[in-house]
């Protein structure tokens, strides 16, 4: 590849992540939801994916079953859903729920009734992203985007054109009713993964996956 070729695919990556860059959504501690006078900036490594952050001296250990509120599709004046459908919405909050359930199923006892022993969590999808139809698939496979998707998986961030998912959690003694544990998360695949990038829904259904994974290890 002679230099001005080189230049020219630099110069298209660095404007690819300049697009994207403008256009991605950074989560708030969005003030419709009970822990948001609790959350504070987090300044952890992980503050890309957990901007926002609660948290309290629990020991997990002495809980043994969770219950899991139904999903709220967040209706607050800052929700960050931009133009999506309500019907992709309640598509994702119904994911959602499935898949909290069966990820943290296998560390908890499902429950329904409030006991010492159980935890109680609060789910509200707060905004959604969803994937630029063809774009987000070619841009791995054309030379600059495969060049910024690369930088972006190293880097943890998202791929062009891809989608993501907003979610807020609030983990409470379901015996007392007390805050443990909030964060809001923003969450989406692997800027390498292809696989993700099929479908309009696909990078956030697989975000939230991510999550559900991510808070289950954190309980266990």
């Amino acid at each position: 590849m002679d230099k001005s070729n080189h230049t020219r695919l630099l110069v298209i990556a660095i404007a690819c992540a300049a697009l994207v860059g403008c256009s991605s959504v950074q989560p708030v501690a969005y003030s419709g939801i009970d822990s948001s006078s609790y959350l504070q900036p987090n300044s952890q490594r992980d503050a890309a994916r957990i901007p926002y952050r609660y948290a309290t001296l629990a020991d997990w250990r002495r809980y043994r079953k969770l219950i899991i509120d139904p999903v709220i599709v967040y209706r607050g004046p800052d929700n960050q859903f931009g133009t999506m459908h309500d019907a992709d919405k309640t598509t994702l909050a119904s994911y959602m729920q499935t898949t909290f359930a069966q990820k943290l199923g296998k560390h908890f006892e499902l429950a329904n009734t409030a006991a010492p022993d159980t935890l109680r969590l609060k789910l509200t999808l707060t905004g959604a992203e969803t994937s630029t139809a063809f774009l987000s698939t070619v841009s791995r496979f054309d030379i600059a985007g495969g060049l910024y998707n690369g930088v972006q998986a190293i880097r943890g961030g998202n791929g062009a054109f891809t989608g993501s998912v907003t979610y807020a959690v609030e983990i409470y003694d379901a015996s007392t009713n007390r805050l443990l544990h909030a964060y809001v998360s923003k969450q989406y695949p692997n800027a390498m993964n292809i696989g993700a990038t099929f479908g309009s829904l696909s990078a956030a259904k697989t975000g939230i996956d991510k999550g559900a994974d991510a808070l289950a290890a954190q309980l266990n």
